[in-house]
C-alpha cells in the first residue's frame, strides 16, 4: 500500500544502542500525540484479549550524523513542517518539563540534536531525508 505522507525518524548514528531506541521511542510518541489521524483502531487477539492501536502507515528510522541532522532540521524548518526533537541535553533530564526546558535555552542552529521526528506529505519528507540511510 503507497501513502501520500511519510513518517520518517532521523537518530545520530554515534549514540549506545539503548539511546538509540530511547530517542526512537520517545520520537515515535511525538508524531503519536502531534497527528492523532495516523492512529489505527485498537487490536484485539482471537481470545478478545484488547491491544493498544498503532500508526496506520511504516515509520522509517534513518541514521545520520550529527551535520546530517542538523541538514535535516533546517530543510525541514524551512518546509514549516512539525518537527520532533530530542537532544543531548535531554539524557541528563528527569522529566518532560526539564525536557522542554532544555530545548528552549538553545537557539534552533545551537541545538545539540540526537534525534529528530517528521511527518509530512510524502515527496516533501523525501526532499528533506534525501541522501540519508535506514538505520541499520
Amino acid at each position: 500500500m503507497r501513502f501520500d505522507t511519510k513518517i520518517g525518524i532521523v537518530v545520530r548514528d554515534d549514540l549506545a544502542a539503548w539511546q538509540r531506541l530511547n530517542v526512537t521511542a520517545f520520537l515515535a510518541g511525538g508524531v503519536a500525540a502531534g497527528f492523532p489521524e495516523l492512529i489505527g483502531e485498537p487490536y484485539e487477539d482471537g481470545s478478545g484479549n484488547a491491544y493498544l492501536p498503532t500508526f496506520r502507515q511504516p515509520v522509517l528510522v534513518y541514521a545520520a550524523d550529527a551535520e546530517g541532522l542538523a541538514r535535516v532540521h533546517d530543510r525541514a524548518l524551512a518546509r514549516d513542517l512539525r518537527v520532533g526533537v530530542y537532544t543531548e541535553d535531554m539524557f541528563k533530564t528527569g522529566h518532560d518539563e526539564d525536557n522542554r526546558a532544555v530545548v528552549r535555552e538553545r537557539a534552533a542552529d545551537d541545538l545539540p540534536l540526537v534525534g529528530l521526528a517528521l511527518h509530512g506529505p510524502k515527496n516533501a519528507v523525501d526532499k528533506i531525508l534525501k541522501g540519508l540511510s535506514l538505520h541499520p
